[in-house]
């Protein structure tokens, strides 16, 4: 079974534009800052545990 792109991207579109309105300012503001704090906690630890291997393996 194929799946043509055209419906694909026409689905994809859809799906989009039906969630568009339900979307409010501070939601995405909000999910900015999370995957912002995110990303910067999951590179903290991961740096950290780079070093306590590296001092373990000492």
């Amino acid at each position: 079974m194929t799946n043509s792109n055209h419906t694909l991207m026409g689905t994809a579109g859809g799906t989009f534009l039906s969630v568009l309105p339900n979307l409010h300012s501070e939601d995405v503001l909000k999910t900015i800052i999370l995957a912002a704090l995110g990303a910067i906690v999951s590179f903290i630890i991961s740096m950290l545990l780079k070093y306590l291997i590296k001092k373990h393996k000492k």
